[in-house]
């Protein structure tokens, strides 16, 4: 039978990566999602161009003017940054679910840890305490905690299969309330509304009925007007997004940079605005790449977003595993409203908030723990190439 089922379905055991290669490697190839893969390399590609093109901006401004210093720093640094950050996401990308659920559960008590020790031992930027240092670098223990996090929530979620008695919307509930007010103590309160929206998604994902989410949606709203009424920095952004009022020199700067490029853009190199702004390689990138490369490549980089979630939600559609179903959807939905966050800072839809543009904005901790959520999200979207083949051959494949 063997014989036969050879003759019929031949497999070519020569080639090195093709279907018969059952290395970590050729696994990996035959079951990643390559069309993904491919959208973040074009987004990693578009950063390092991005970047270089607000390095001398940014430069400029944090050297205090001075000429001599190296125009292209930050992008240097950027690619020091992905040449950390590739090999790890593709590391995680080949290992399994099982052995990434439980790293993800250690990593998220760590990142609280280090969330705990934040206000205690963290240098204050800005008016907040959001890092902590290591003599050579600053981390952001809320970045790293993002795909953590949403992993975490995803296992605890899929437990009611196993048991359903097991109050597992409350669970959930009291990390992601720990998780929010560790958040508003820095104060960070852009992350607690990623953080917030994210866990009501997974919920919903999970089966929450209508009354469970809409009590959240009216607990969302009130947090919102608390904030306001007791967040300094809350109120002072609000009021000068909905009446003007107050200082809006970045948000107002950032749209006249976006469009002074109009459709097609002044070419590399040729913007002028973007020397005016507060942080051109990080929060306003998106700006930069407005003045110099124009709109149509500002709605080019939002269609790749966009295409980014889609495909992962399609890919979701023939996964049978909740636990997988709901890590994926949350990675995506974080992945997702980080980047539609920003570009509406960029112009003008929302107030002013420090948030990078995922892969695209210059950043460490930003790039490093994009680069664990996108291995993650590679690795649960991972399939089975043979299970897509007559069960005969499966079985044959797997037996030889």
């Amino acid at each position: 039978m063997n014989g036969v089922l050879a003759k019929a379905f031949p497999i070519d055991t020569s080639n090195r990566y093709g279907r018969a290669d059952r290395s970590a490697v050729g696994r990996w190839f035959w079951e990643i999602d390559r069309v993904l893969l491919v959208l973040v390399a074009v987004l990693i590609a578009i950063g390092l161009v991005a970047v270089a093109a607000a390095s001398p901006a940014a430069a400029q401004r944090y050297s205090g003017g001075n000429v001599t210093f190296a125009p292209l720093y930050y992008f240097y640094r950027q690619l020091v940054w992905l040449a950390l950050s590739i090999p790890v996401m593709i590391v995680i990308s080949m290992m399994p679910r099982e052995r990434l659920r439980q790293w993800c559960l250690l990593g998220c008590a760590g990142c609280i840890g280090l969330m705990l020790l934040v206000p205690v031992i963290g240098p204050e930027v800005n008016g907040a305490k959001r890092w902590i240092g290591f003599g050579f670098a600053q981390v952001q223990p809320s970045e790293f905690l993002k795909p953590f996090f949403i992993v975490t929530v995803a296992w605890i979620l899929s437990l009611k299969e196993k048991d359903k008695k097991l109050p597992v919307m409350i669970l959930s509930g009291g990390l992601a309330g720990l998780v929010a007010v560790l958040l508003m103590i820095q104060p960070d309160f852009g992350s607690t509304i990623i953080f917030g929206t994210v866990w009501i998604v997974m919920i919903a994902l999970a089966g929450a009925n209508v009354r469970v989410l809409g009590l959240m949606g009216v607990a969302g709203l009130v947090g919102i007007v608390l904030a306001y009424f007791f967040y300094d920095v809350a109120q002072v952004r609000i009021d000068g997004f909905l009446f003007g009022e107050g200082d809006n020199f970045q948000v107002e700067n950032a749209m006249r940079t976006l469009t002074a490029g109009g459709l097609l853009g002044m070419g590399p190199g040729g913007g002028t605005r973007k020397f005016h702004l507060p942080e051109p390689h990080t929060d306003y990138i998106f700006s930069v790449i407005g003045e110099e490369f124009g709109l149509i490549a500002c709605m080019a980089i939002a269609v790749i977003y966009c295409a980014i979630v889609v495909r992962v939600l399609v890919k979701l559609l023939d996964e049978d595993e909740p636990f997988a179903v709901l890590a994926a959807a949350g990675l995506a939905c974080q992945f997702g409203l980080q980047a539609l966050i920003n570009m509406a800072v960029n112009v003008q839809l929302a107030p002013s908030k420090g948030m990078t543009l995922p892969f695209i904005s210059y950043g460490g901790s930003s790039m490093l723990a994009l680069s664990i959520g996108m291995g993650l999200l590679l690795a649960f979207t991972r399939t089975n190439p043979y299970l897509k083949r007559s069960p005969y051959v499966v079985k044959w494949s797997e037996g030889r």
